[in-house]
């Protein structure tokens, strides 16, 4: 298993991500945080252990991204918000090209429970081997879509996400919480030896968002991965602080 000790601080990771323009469109940006040297900027100031970027901002900000001394994590594939159907996203960045530009470590998305789900699999399993060869950590994002989960118990497929990131062999699952900390302990030991972070999920109030912050403490996740609650926030620098505060 590739170390995680670049991604992390003490054992704990807190990621900054920054996909969204991808995957949601510019509805999710002011005119502060559509330049992504001000999300450097808060990964800077706010101790975050990596950044995560698609390769476009990794390769026209590599300056920025390099002086940070953050450490870099490029999502290796993606898609808009305008194809409707069964999800499917597929590879859009080599692991060759994404240690190219600096990266410490690649994700990756899988939409368990699509029609289209064993594709991505398979090129899961061709990235996960190159970077492990690289020996880079592999991330993956696991989120239950499709019409074959629309009915099924959000903590059910919370730990089936887990489980399938440990069988398939990723060393981070990023996992969307379903708000029980009963299930999220039981998603912790479905993973087994593949470490859980938290999906900061939507803009939401502070409070409810520092309520999944200490969660992910509490149910002995390797920490969060957050977004817009932090770069949506009026103050992300102190917001920051505060995630600190509640994963130590």
């Amino acid at each position: 298993m590739a170390s995680l000790s670049t991604l992390t601080k003490k054992g704990t990771a807190l990621f900054l991500a920054y996909d969204q323009g991808l995957e949601h469109g510019p509805s999710e940006f002011n005119d502060a945080n559509v330049d992504p040297r001000f999300i450097i900027h808060i990964a800077k100031e706010g101790k975050y252990t990596a950044m995560i970027f698609q390769k476009g901002i990794a390769e026209k900000y590599q300056k920025e991204i390099r002086l940070s001394k953050i450490p870099l994590i490029i999502k290796l594939n993606g898609k808009t918000n305008l194809v409707k159907g069964e999800p499917i996203s597929r590879q859009l960045c080599s692991v060759n090209e994404a240690l190219k530009l600096g990266a410490k470590a690649v994700g990756y998305t899988i939409y368990l429970g699509s029609q289209h789900e064993s594709r991505m699999f398979n090129e899961f399993e061709q990235i996960e081997e190159e970077a492990h060869a690289k020996k880079i950590p592999v991330i993956a994002w696991i989120y239950p879509r499709g019409k074959a989960v629309e009915h099924k118990p959000l903590g059910e497929l919370m730990t089936y996400a887990a489980r399938t990131g440990l069988e398939l062999g990723a060393d981070i699952v990023k996992l969307q919480y379903n708000g029980s900390l009963k299930d999220l302990k039981w998603a912790v030991k479905s993973a087994g030896r593949t470490a859980l972070v938290l999906s900061g999920g939507p803009k939401t109030d502070e409070t409810s968002f520092l309520s999944v912050v200490k969660d992910a403490k509490a149910a002995g996740c390797l920490g969060v991965a957050v977004g817009r609650n932090i770069w949506k926030s009026s103050d992300p620098i102190s917001l920051s602080k505060k995630v600190w505060n509640n994963l130590q």
